[in-house]
């Protein structure tokens, strides 16, 4: 009878320490270790105490206490310090052990370190995990890829600390191959940038010109969130708008300076639409308005240089109320389209096979952009699954049938007053784009046939042209 551990863990960040918590609090002993040793103890004698978890304070007495084969959980930066861990656990790990790669790593380097790993006899998955401290305590949504072999030693500890949806099911599942998991989570913090960007610019169209306070409108996104937006977003959107600053009494979100910070995953959404050639506009569009944000110094100037309309809606504020809660809907419908059109072509191109209803379902629970409406995308991919965007799925197309007025009315009064809703329409555009049969892409490739004899198709007959301008 064996009293090693189940598996071990690397990485005693706030992430690291709830996960190991929660592999202990599901019945499985975990031996930890952080290259700061004194994270170590402060763990073992705080958090850990008097819990099935043991501290170590080196990769030789971290692979020493784990039962064989032996599985490590790497909960580290992503870059550079996954590979220099890799290295560092390499000599005393064996064929058919397995490391495990939690953090949000990119998603080429995960395919680097499987191929590398694999000449080595080491099993690799990579293992996008949403939810952040909360959910890694008590239950994530977990996106493995990689190894199957790999996932068949460690899936049972993995589901038994996902988040559960509610039909009780694990937000949890193997993915495919390769980096299929960290791409997964990658498009899944794409589609988050969507999210948070169209509700906040639901939240500025009431505050600009309904001249709503903040209260107020968080009591706007608690009804919302009752019905169809039903969301974590939604949720946390209402508490934050009603939270007042002990300081100065007013709403806290008045007192936060505008600028969003980013840490790379919208951005590697957007990259990888743009060398797949997959239009994913609404997520861009989130990404270049943190961009934009971040130019404070430069806007603070170009109000007193800049001119623009009044922003005074003299209009009924009752239905611009209700037509932007369809706006938000409609628009949240295009940017998850574009996220799960991005998902069908990667998994072409990759080999993954993705199950895209699958990969709805593990999101309903756990993460960041959980959300009611996920049981609609996965009963979409149900119904057919080779589904080429949620825009062509019954229930989708007959939302934006009802709620298109709306939406172009909200746009149009962003435009028409001045305030800024690149979400919104971007979501607009696409859908534009998308259900018209022609586009003025024939001029875009003249052009380009007249000043680079890039050359053009016909629409009256096959073959390829040039044309001596």
């Amino acid at each position: 009878m064996t009293n090693k551990a189940d598996l071990g863990l690397v990485g005693l960040g706030v992430m690291g320490q709830s996960l190991a918590l929660n592999f202990e609090s599901r019945g499985y002993k975990v031996a930890v270790y952080n290259r700061d040793g004194k994270k170590v103890e402060e763990f073992i004698e705080g958090p850990a105490k008097d819990k099935d978890i043991v501290g170590t304070y080196s990769y030789q007495e971290l692979t020493a206490a784990l039962k064989r084969p032996r599985k490590v959980f790497l909960m580290v930066k992503a870059g550079a310090p996954v590979d220099s861990v890799i290295a560092d656990i390499l000599p005393f790990l064996s064929p058919g052990d397995v490391i495990m790669d939690g953090g949000n790593s990119h998603f080429q380097d995960t395919v680097r370190r499987y191929n590398m790993l694999k000449e080595k006899g080491i099993l690799f998955l990579g293992i996008g995990i949403s939810g952040g401290e909360e959910g890694a305590l008590k239950g994530p949504s977990i996106m493995p890829g990689g190894d199957k072999e790999a996932w068949e030693l460690v899936k049972e500890p993995l589901l038994a600390i996902a988040a559960q949806a509610g039909d009780n099911e694990p937000c949890c599942a193997y993915l495919g191959p390769g980096g299929a998991g960290h791409f997964v989570k990658t498009v899944h913090n794409g589609i988050e940038y969507g999210d948070m960007q169209l509700i906040s610019e639901a939240y500025f169209l009431m505050r600009e010109l309904l001249g709503m306070p903040a209260p107020e409108i968080g009591r706007v996104f608690q009804n919302w969130n009752q019905g169809e937006l039903e969301s974590y977003l939604i949720e946390i959107t209402a508490d934050i708008l009603s939270r007042i600053d002990e300081h100065t009494g007013r709403p806290l979100v008045d007192v936060i300076l505008d600028e969003a910070e980013q840490k790379g995953t919208g951005k590697w959404t957007s990259q990888e639409a743009m060398e797949l050639g997959v239009p994913a506009p609404t997520i861009a569009e989130a990404v270049f308005v943190r961009s934009l944000s971040a130019l404070k110094d430069e806007r603070t100037k170009a109000t007193r240089l800049l001119t623009g309309p009044k922003t005074e809606f003299d209009g009924d504020q009752d239905r611009l109320l209700d037509d932007i809660r369809q706006a938000l809907y409609l628009s949240k419908i295009c940017s998850y389209a574009q996220g799960f059109a991005l998902l069908k072509e990667a998994s072409n191109q990759y080999d993954w096979n993705l199950d895209l209803g699958q990969v709805a379902l593990i999101w309903r629970a756990g993460c960041i952009i959980r959300a009611r409406f996920l049981d609609e995308i996965a009963a979409a991919f149900a119904r057919q699954p080779d589904l080429s965007n949620l825009l062509l799925d019954p229930y989708f197309k007959q939302a934006i049938d009802e709620g298109q007025p709306a939406w172009r009315r909200v746009v149009a009064a962003g435009a028409a007053y001045g305030v800024p809703v690149p979400g919104f329409g971007s979501a607009l555009f696409y859908y534009d784009s998308y259900r018209r049969e022609h586009l003025p892409a024939n001029l875009v490739q003249a052009q380009r046939d007249y000043f680079g004899a890039h050359t053009y198709r016909r629409v009256d007959m096959p073959g390829v042209f040039h044309t001596q301008w």
